[in-house]
């Protein structure tokens, strides 16, 4: 019965640390206690149900000694809206935090101590999406409240550009009129600021032709098929379903730290989707291959190295496959890999092949810690660095450059 007490109690305690995830942690005689909106030092009141394992989950319910980093959220849904965790903290500290995160995951789960310095590449603030994914139930457009499926129904979104607030506003009266598919539940938009484009996501049932007809006429620049996204000073197709970075101001100063002074003989983009770092780094190369497996991003691959007239070998296929049957060289190897990180498959297929340079981006510092333990057999880091591409939220990308060891 302990923990019946537990859930029933209110504790006061002080917050330790900002963790991955978005969550702040302190502890009740020494039992962790996950708390989210609070910030480091500060004194708080929490009512505490069971978490994970055997953590508890905090309500933060008062706050009884605030952090001079504590600022006021920019977004009157935060705190209900599931897409924020960070917004009532002051921007640079976010990003202290977010490096202190980094370096904390590597040592505590791929026992890797990051002596150098981590620079930052961060972001303006607000504004900065070019893609949100949407959600609609009875007549509402909104995201899901954090930790529930439940509807926040929103009439515009801070973090998000101006083209797709627009585009939120549009909807919020287009869902309430006849012509708009009841059974139509999810919606990814995407936007190169001129250009929109939608994608659904979550549907009962398929959606006519009509319909995309039909949002052409309300929603101004909408394209049905793909919009063109300018990058590295040139123009990339994007079509439905392709993947694309979702921070408009960060994409090229993250293809230049990818890009870093890189150049050789040949090179091979792991996850290369439409061609992002593939197309800039086949100007420094004399042979680059690009690995996707998703049949829209390939397409766009293809489509985009052939209007620029980059030498880029396009495969489809998984990296997987690619590098199991690889028993050639290469003077760098590029991997951005999904947030489950590089299979064993890839770790192994590296480590045998033995690249003099290998470049990991990643959106997420545990799986990047368990990839880092097993590369660093091999490999010592010889730059990493933290790209700010989400901020108001726990999310970030980092960028580590691996040297084959002497």
């Amino acid at each position: 019965m302990p923990l019946l007490n537990t859930e029933l109690k209110r504790h006061r305690v002080t917050v330790e640390k900002l963790i991955y995830g978005g969550d702040a942690l302190a502890r009740i005689d020494g039992q962790a206690v996950f708390i989210p909106f609070a910030l480091p030092g500060e004194e708080v009141e929490v009512r505490t149900s069971p978490g994970k394992g055997k953590s508890l989950r905090g309500l933060n319910t008062r706050v009884f000694s605030a952090s001079a980093q504590r600022v006021q959220p920019g977004c009157e849904y935060f705190g209900h809206c599931g897409g924020c965790q960070y917004q009532h903290a002051d921007y640079a500290y976010q990003l202290e935090q977010k490096v202190a995160i980094l370096r904390e995951t590597l040592a505590r789960l791929g026992k890797i101590t990051i002596e150098q310095e981590i620079p930052v590449i961060k972001s303006e603030p607000w504004g900065y999406r070019n893609r949100v994914k949407l959600h609609f139930e009875r007549g509402k457009v909104g995201y899901r409240e954090a930790e529930l499926h439940k509807l926040c129904a929103i009439g515009h979104c801070p973090i998000s550009s101006p083209r797709l607030n627009a585009v939120i506003a549009a909807l919020n009266d287009a869902v309430k009129r006849r012509e708009w598919p009841s059974f139509v539940s999810g919606l990814e938009v995407f936007t190169n600021e001129t250009d929109v484009q939608f994608h659904v996501t979550e549907t009962a049932r398929p959606v006519a032709k009509r319909f995309f007809s039909w949002c052409a006429g309300i929603i101004p620049g909408f394209q049905p098929d793909s919009v063109t996204y300018e990058s590295s000073g040139q123009k990339l197709r994007i079509s439905r379903g392709t993947f694309f970075q979702v921070n408009r101001f960060l994409i090229d100063p993250l293809v230049q730290e990818v890009m870093g002074d890189y150049e050789g003989r040949s090179a091979i983009d792991l996850y290369a989707g439409a061609g992002l770092f593939s197309l800039p780094l086949s100007r420094r190369f004399a042979s680059l291959t690009a690995v996707e497996r998703s049949a829209p991003a390939y397409h766009d691959l293809g489509y985009n190295a052939e209007q620029f007239g980059r030498s880029v070998t396009a495969i489809k296929t998984t990296s997987d496959e690619f590098l199991a049957r690889f028993d050639g060289t290469a003077d760098l190897i590029v991997a951005d890999p999904p947030r489950a990180g590089l299979t064993r498959t890839v770790t192994s297929s590296l480590l045998r092949i033995q690249s003099p340079r290998i470049i990991i981006v990643s959106c997420d510092p545990a799986t990047l810690a368990r990839d880092l333990e097993s590369l660093s057999r091999a490999y010592a880091i010889r730059r990493i660095a933290l790209i700010d591409l989400f901020p108001q939220t726990y999310h970030f990308e980092t960028v580590v450059h691996l040297e084959l060891k002497r």
